[in-house]
């Protein structure tokens, strides 16, 4: 049987970083939904983020996004965020041009930041458009430069897409070419797991269990999808599959902050209020943590040895199906928090107080 103490010291220490991006306007290809009270401002963004973690108390930490929470002062972005109880933590960065990658690592220098994530929304359309394996020549020598730009204490993290926005080669589809190229670069380059990222029926769990043992995964990118894309909250598709992966985080021994795994949240909200939803999200990825900790290792590993399938998965369903809703009540309320975020931000106000104060100037988003 778990050790609930155990389980309850690991809910409290567990750490779920929030996206700056999450927090403005956003859509699909076809439009932007403008909601009221969306971030004007990097700094306005960073309060959102910082309202998060305190009714969470697990969400310390936001992922910036360069170009579009580019400042002139990062230093002073950076002290603003500690003052408001939390950090800037990855860089992420559209990936157009060499230069803008290295100036991320400059922007890393100025924040403190630990990692540099990249997606690279490059690939071609029609066969014979470009050759293949010159694009993974450029790809692989432009990622060396950027390595070898990073301080010691400094990560890359390489993230992967199946599809988009090229339609018939994508120059890193999968974690495969990530883990390849990570191999190849040294041990400052691991890979991103998006959970939306990944062909229909893809095992997300087994690439989870074997980044792991080739100590090559670093961060995930937590949502959501149906059909292609990956915008919805965290366990709103399949939060079996959630619980899954948290249970090979667990059994690999890497939930610990200090094994150094980024867990974030890569998501948009479009027709729900922006930070009850981010709140939500974060949320979904305890309660499937407090599932997969629940899960009784050694009665698993008996049944798995004496080949007793059915026994083997009784012990993972039991876990899954466990209600921990009460005990991460306890865990919030041991910490001096309310037992039900989303209530509590429902109560405090601050919706109603940004709609109010954010009125006029630029929103934060996708073109808006």
């Amino acid at each position: 049987m778990a050790d609930l103490a155990a389980v309850k010291r690991a809910l409290a220490a567990q750490r779920i970083e929030t996206p700056s991006w999450a927090f403005g306007n956003s859509g699909t290809r076809f439009k932007v939904f403008a909601q009221a009270g969306v971030p004007r401002t990097p700094q306005e963004k960073i309060a959102d983020a910082a309202t998060v973690h305190r009714h969470t108390g697990v969400a310390p930490s936001v992922a910036l996004h360069i170009p579009w929470d580019a400042v002139d002062d990062y230093a002073g972005l950076t002290a603003y965020a500690e003052g408001l109880g939390i950090k800037i933590g990855a860089i992420n960065t559209n990936v157009f041009q060499d230069d803008q990658l290295l100036e991320a690592v400059d922007i890393m220098d100025r924040t403190g930041s630990r990692d540099l994530k990249f997606w690279f929304a490059d690939g071609i359309n029609y066969p014979g458009q470009d050759d293949l394996r010159n694009r993974q020549d450029r790809m692989a020598a432009a990622l060396r430069e950027v390595y070898d730009r990073l301080g010691d204490d400094q990560r890359l993290l390489l993230e992967y897409k199946l599809f988009e926005p090229a339609f018939y080669a994508t120059d890193i589809p999968d974690w495969g070419t990530s883990y390849a190229h990570c191999r190849e670069l040294g041990e400052k380059a691991v890979v991103c797991i998006d959970t939306g990222h990944h062909a229909p029926g893809t095992n997300i769990e087994f690439i989870v269990a074997f980044l792991l043992r080739q100590g090559k995964l670093g961060a995930f990118d937590f949502n959501s999808r149906f059909y292609a894309d990956d915008d919805l909250m965290a366990g709103a598709a399949d939060p079996f599959q959630l619980f899954r992966i948290m249970y090979e985080i667990v059994r690999g021994d890497a939930l610990d902050p200090a094994y150094g795994i980024n867990f974030m949240l890569d998501q948009c909200h479009n027709i729900e209020a922006k930070i009850p939803a981010i709140i939500r999200s974060v949320m979904n990825v305890q309660e499937a943590t407090a599932k997969a900790l629940l899960v009784d290792q050694d009665a698993l590993f008996r049944a798995q040895g004496g080949g007793d399938v059915l026994q083997a998965n009784a012990v993972l369903m039991d876990a899954y199906n466990t209600d921990v809703r009460p005990l991460l009540a306890e865990v919030r309320a041991d910490a001096g928090l309310d037992p039900d975020p989303v209530g509590a931000y429902r109560r405090s106000g601050y919706q109603e107080q940004i709609v109010a104060e954010r009125v006029g100037g630029r929103q934060a988003g996708w073109g808006a």
